[in-house]
């Protein structure tokens, strides 16, 4: 039986050099084909060495070099539901291609000044290239990654740089003028939109779409029924108490997101209405909140993944040197009709 360093796995230089009853000098200077060592030393050594399968350290290195393919993805939140899927999609992508996913918050890689150093830091550690996720990506940021000539692919981004970025995202607008045409058929006229910042570029595609299907209908739209806040929660729930404490409340809700649609829903509960019966309400993205909110929520579907690995493989197309058939991406959005909307009555 091989004996091995405890621990380590693998035969070491002094269970040779006892075997063979010799200095671990001696095993070393064998190894390294040095002449002042007996023939019958040397027989002696070798044998040792077959018989305990001993590898030498700088076949084991070059073993080790086999080059592992990295890209890095930068995102603003890893426990946003959008972003599991998006991640989701992009390692599954990945994984088929052999190229590992190296994740990260962007705040705490291209934040300041620090973000020339973070790229350099990509591009010594080999990363191929990078995928943003839903950021506001600055002019500052953005020129780091110019400067370092690293490849680059945003998804959903709610800002970009003036460099040229090539970019995947979802047909907003189309998605907010069906789930606004929707709630329009339900019979609702007096009908609020809760977005997201107004800096989001997917947000505001989402807010047109929603006022190109209130101007369609003839309904006039009032200001104090359109307001804005963070993708989160917290933002319909504050805003969905200032619209129902409105002289004229709405009777229905679009919202920018699954997360604001919730806390619509949240913020009805604790006027002491009811959803659907009271207030109907749509989100935007499909994730897995919308089929297991209360009620189980109508939302706008995103092929989040399909986004996430279209990303992967445009971005695999800019490392390779090819040029990308178009540099914008919009995939189709899908209705989805749940329990959170019903029939004005």
């Amino acid at each position: 039986m091989n004996q091995v360093a405890p621990g380590s796995g693998r035969t070491t230089l002094a269970t040779v050099a006892a075997a063979a009853g010799v200095s671990t000098a001696t095993v070393s200077k064998v190894l390294n084909a040095r002449p002042d060592v007996g023939q019958e030393t040397r027989v002696r050594v070798e044998r040792a060495l077959a018989d305990h399968g001993y590898v030498p350290q700088r076949q084991r290195g070059a073993r080790k070099k086999t080059r592992v393919r990295t890209v890095g993805l930068v995102c603003d939140d890893l426990l946003s539901p959008y972003t599991v899927e998006v991640l989701r999609g992009v390692s599954g992508a990945a994984a088929e291609a052999e190229v590992d996913v190296v994740v990260a918050l962007l705040d705490d890689v291209l934040g300041g000044s620090s973000s020339d150093a973070w790229v350099r830091r990509l591009r010594a550690a080999g990363h191929e290239g990078m995928i943003v996720v839903a950021c506001e990506l600055t002019e500052l940021q953005g020129a780091a990654v110019d400067r370092a000539g690293l490849p680059l692919v945003a998804i959903d981004a709610l800002s970009l740089p003036s460099i040229e970025v090539a970019t995947v995202g979802a047909t907003n607008g189309t998605g907010a003028l069906g789930a606004t045409e929707h709630l329009i058929g339900l019979g609702h006229e007096r009908i609020a939109f809760v977005g997201g910042p107004e800096s989001s570029s997917c947000g505001q595609a989402r807010l047109h779409g929603y006022l190109a299907a209130m101007t369609n209908a003839g309904l006039h739209v009032d200001a104090e029924l359109i307001s804005h806040g963070l993708f989160i929660t917290a933002t319909g729930v504050a805003e969905g108490r200032r619209l129902l404490g409105l002289e004229r409340p709405p009777t229905a809700v679009l919202a920018a997101n699954d997360p604001i649609a919730i806390g619509v829903i949240e913020a009805a509960r604790l006027q002491g209405l009811a959803v659907p019966a009271d207030l109907s309400v749509v989100g935007f993205d499909d994730t897995f909140l919308a089929e297991s909110s209360t009620p189980p929520l109508t939302t706008v579907r995103q092929p989040l993944q399909q986004m996430g690995a279209f990303a992967f493989e445009s971005l695999m197309r800019l490392v390779g040197g090819r040029a990308l058939d178009t540099s914008h991406i919009e995939l189709a959005t899908e209705l989805v009709v749940r329990e959170s909307t019903a029939r004005l009555l």
